[in-house]
């Protein structure tokens, strides 16, 4: 089973973090922790990589419906977002809210995986369209 959901960006990098935020703020959702795993990778191992940012993703109203399915669900939470370079593109991935379901078993969290599957795909498909 897929567990992300990808789109490649023309953008360049500190572009495409931006459109991003603004991206998910449209959707509803707020950046609560941001990783530079470059940055840390860096100064803990003195490692070179690309970009490599994670974004720790939140929806409220959604992640209050999820905690009263599932109280443990929060292992899952926040909804993370990779922004990354490959090659000439800036790459941002979603992970699948899907993977709630499956990893819970619980029918219960459906309707909220599908909510959230449906505001992260409007926020991806808008990054798309900028190019």
């Amino acid at each position: 089973m897929p567990y992300d959901r990808t789109v490649k960006v023309e953008a360049p990098f500190e572009e495409t973090v931006e459109a991003v935020r603004e991206a998910l703020a449209q959707q509803g959702f707020g950046v609560l922790t941001e990783i530079d795993v470059r940055a840390t990778l860096k100064a803990k191992l003195d490692h070179e990589m690309e970009p490599y940012l994670i974004l720790g993703a939140c929806n409220p109203p959604l992640a209050r419906r999820a905690l009263e399915a599932d109280r443990s669900v929060g292992l899952l939470l926040p909804c993370n977002v990779v922004v990354r370079t490959e090659d000439d593109h800036t790459i941002v991935q979603a992970i699948d809210p899907g993977t709630m379901v499956a990893l819970s078993g619980l029918d219960a969290m459906a309707p909220v995986a599908d909510e959230a599957t449906e505001r992260l795909d409007a926020a991806l498909n808008s990054l798309a369209a900028r190019g």
